[in-house]
């Protein structure tokens, strides 16, 4: 009798052992990686030439220890040979929106770049960010990118949350991942749909997200998933590519006119102080509470007081606010070129505990041409702010 029921549990766990192979076996990092475009002038620096600039361009994700640091122990590994420089652009918080207004401070203004990884799909979905917004953000980014460098390569990626598994398990794609491969697509540039993977093998039962990913800021072992795939887009087209001289990429007409190919930051120097505002030349939080770097110890425009106003002449058909929306933040009132928009709240979901950088749209779609903006502090604020501070870092500019 006790040899029959080991004879069983040996059955069973080779049962077990080769379903767990078989899923393994059906999930393959190279499923969730559509190939619109190669990485082959990439392969001309790095095999070639022997130096390659490659830019990680994303949120915490891309900031915080994990992948990015094994990308590029895998490169330097794999070609001991050639010259890398790579450039950490990963700023936390930050979606599709600041991407599309700070890369050429950033990232472009760094030099010649071939390769460039962008992420915003976590922090657009966290952030709220619409998909009008999203589209015109990440399409200005690639075209912003291209017309510096038209060699450069650009690898699209969607990492993962709750609500991308969530939506994926509801038989939908999620806005953001669907976003970003849109623009993959357009403009022919590999795209890896980590969200899509994470949620396969959740499913799968290879792990789950609470014990084993814990976080949409991966732990450890997901970022190991993250790097795993992102290793194979490198290894595949650095592989198959042979010597053959860069090739500039033909830009199509843009999906989105009003699209922030020309987003930039516009100083704040600009701006004209009507009353209030005070140019503060390195802020800092009087309380105890984080900023994100950057962010702090910069200059800044500075109102604490409602009734404080600015007006900021400008050109172009985009004009926006980069914040520090901190727990006294308050609402400002304004107006361009003598039309009220709705006022907005500069307080969020954040705000209590961080001195959050905050980009915000003020007007979208203008015609071209001269514009005057109008800015107000007002005597309202949000029920859980302590106050009506506004401070501006930026003004975006398109």
């Amino acid at each position: 009798m006790k040899k029959l029921i080991h004879m069983l549990c040996l059955v069973v766990a080779c049962t077990t052992s080769v379903k767990a192979k078989q899923v393994n076996d059906s999930l393959k990092s190279e499923s969730y990686i559509t190939r619109y475009g190669n990485l082959n002038n990439l392969a001309y620096s790095v095999k070639t030439q022997k130096e390659a600039t490659v830019v990680f361009f994303g949120g915490s994700i891309t900031n915080m220890k994990g992948w990015r640091g094994m990308v590029c122990k895998y490169l330097s590994d794999t070609y001991p040979g050639t010259h890398f420089n790579f450039i950490n652009a990963g700023i936390p918080s930050l979606g599709s929106l600041p991407h599309a207004f700070r890369i050429g401070k950033d990232v472009l203004s760094k030099g010649k770049i071939e390769l460039l990884f962008v992420e915003s799909a976590v922090n657009d979905s966290e952030n709220g960010t619409n998909e009008v917004t999203e589209r015109r953000a990440l399409e200005g980014i690639v075209r912003h990118t291209l017309s510096v460098n038209p060699y450069t390569n650009i690898v699209m990626m969607a990492f993962a949350d709750k609500n991308k598994i969530a939506a994926y398990n509801a038989g939908k794609i999620p806005v953001e991942v669907k976003v970003h491969e849109d623009i993959a697509k357009k403009y022919h540039l590999p795209f890896i749909n980590l969200a899509k993977e994470v949620t396969d093998r959740i499913n799968a039962g290879e792990f789950n997200w609470k014990d084993d990913f814990k976080n949409l800021n991966p732990s450890p072992f997901g970022q190991n998933i993250y790097f795993r795939t992102i290793k194979q887009v490198l290894s595949v087209d650095l592989d198959a590519a042979g010597s053959q001289k860069p090739v500039a990429a033909t830009v199509p007409k843009p999906a989105d006119e009003f699209n922030y190919e020309h987003g930039s930051y516009l100083d704040i120097s600009s701006a004209v102080i009507k009353q209030g505002f005070v140019y503060d030349r390195s802020w800092e939080p009087a309380d105890s509470v984080h900023t994100r770097p950057g962010f702090v110890h910069v200059p800044m425009l500075v109102a604490d007081k409602p009734a404080a106003s600015l007006e900021l002449p400008f050109t172009g058909n985009t004009i926006g606010i980069a914040i520090v929306s901190g727990p006294d933040a308050g609402i400002i009132n304004y107006s361009i070129d003598g039309k009220n928009y709705p006022v907005l709240d500069l307080f969020t979901r954040w705000s209590k505990g961080l001195h959050l950088p905050w980009y915000l749209i003020l007007g979208d779609g203008l015609a071209p041409g001269k514009h005057l903006l109008r800015l107000q502090v007002s005597d309202q604020h949000n029920e859980q702010s302590k106050g009506t501070a506004c401070r501006i870092v930026y003004f975006l500019q398109n």
